[in-house]
């Protein structure tokens, strides 16, 4: 596949690509700030995971965590940085070009005969 259509893409970032990550990202991208334990089953992951992958998106500049409590229990929040919210549009645009360059590369091969249409 040609570059102007490859992972080497502008805006395609590795670190974003992970699927926890980009989960992890993409229900941030939702909410002003959420609960860690919110965040945690609603994408599914164990504690650790999460730990794990918000230090990462921290180091990064990606996500903010605040710490405070509630009563006397300890709580964590996470909230998307505008730096984490443009690398994640770029990146979703980045998957787009992909997607349309090798679909469009595919629909060429159909109309040069070079390869049939799957039964529908």
């Amino acid at each position: 596949m040609p570059a102007e259509g490859g992972l080497s893409q502008a805006g395609f970032n590795e670190l974003i690509h992970h699927p926890s990550r980009l989960a992890v990202l993409a229900f941030l991208s939702g909410c002003v700030e959420a609960d860690f334990a919110l965040v945690r089953d609603r994408c599914e992951l164990s504690d650790s995971a999460l730990s794990k992958i918000t230090r990462t998106l921290e180091e990064a500049g990606y996500v903010d965590v605040r710490k405070g409590r509630v009563s006397r229990r300890a709580r964590t929040w996470l909230s998307l940085t505008p730096e984490g919210r443009e690398a994640l549009a770029a990146h979703l645009d980045a998957l787009r070009a992909v997607a349309e360059a090798a679909c469009s590369a595919a629909a060429q091969e159909v109309d040069a005969g070079r390869f049939g249409v799957p039964d529908e």
